[in-house]
């Protein structure tokens, strides 16, 4: 068994160094508002939380599912790239998970808003109301954001995003193109599976839960678009990195 490396060690400690703090500090309400990633209108929102979020995590199940995923693929990655080179690809694919994930909340919360400006709702009163307490709304607004869609709006609006999922995810995307043929199995489904055919597959999986909004697999609170943004961040630090390794640009 390969040794755990140096910077997934760390990263791992400071998860959970995060994660009991969580637990135990302020209630469990005082890291979750200064850390969690909220939604830049959000009044909890903090640019650190940028961050921040991608050491937090929801529960003891979530954090060791990541934990574990980081040590199992994170340590052959670090010892492949080196440290400083597994560091850049972690937290540049945090941030691309954080990127896509908001971007679609911005879309979706945008877009329902539009409709209630157009229904002559004043937009400073609207963030007033969002403001007020988590979920949060005016009556009045049924009318025009019926089922489905005001539950979108007023999620959008108040869901913290946490955990590293998509940090790990670029991390898995990094082992596959280096270690294709690599066998990989899930728990529940316990057949031998390529790494080049594995996490492409659950990328697929995550891509048609986020825009279902159906979760396969996985929990309904899921940030599916976060998972996407880090593997196709991962994918894009790993393709440059291959393509200029012999040229000016390589980073030993």
């Amino acid at each position: 068994m390969m040794r755990i490396s140096d910077t997934v060690k760390h990263l791992i400690i400071i998860n959970v160094i995060m994660f009991v703090g969580t637990m135990f500090i302020g209630g469990g309400e005082l890291f979750r508002e200064w850390f969690t990633m909220f939604f830049p209108k959000n009044d909890l929102f903090k640019p650190w939380q940028i961050i921040t979020h991608m050491f937090m995590h929801g529960g003891p199940s979530h954090i060791l599912f990541n934990m574990f995923a980081l040590w199992m693929f994170g340590t052959p990655v670090e010892h492949y790239l080196g440290s400083k080179k597994f560091l850049f690809l972690y937290l540049s694919a945090g941030l691309g998970a954080v990127a896509l994930q908001m971007g679609y909340s911005f879309f979706v919360f945008y877009k329902d808003l539009d409709v209630l400006v157009n229904a002559g709702f004043d937009i400073n009163q609207i963030y007033e109301t969002l403001n007020t307490s988590i979920g949060m709304r005016d009556t009045r607004w049924d009318k025009f954001l019926p089922g489905e869609e005001l539950m979108s709006f007023l999620e959008a609006f108040n869901t913290g995003m946490v955990g590293a999922s998509g940090c790990i995810m670029g991390v898995m995307v990094a082992f596959a193109m280096m270690n294709p043929n690599a066998e990989l199995m899930m728990i529940f489904l316990p057949i031998p599976i390529k790494a080049k055919f594995f996490i492409p597959g659950i990328i697929l999986i995550d891509l048609i839960s986020g825009i279902t909004g159906q979760s396969i697999f996985s929990p309904s609170n899921t940030a599916h678009f976060a998972h996407v943004g880090g593997a196709i961040v991962g994918f894009i630090v790993m393709w440059y990195w291959k393509k200029t390794q012999f040229n000016k640009n390589r980073w030993n």
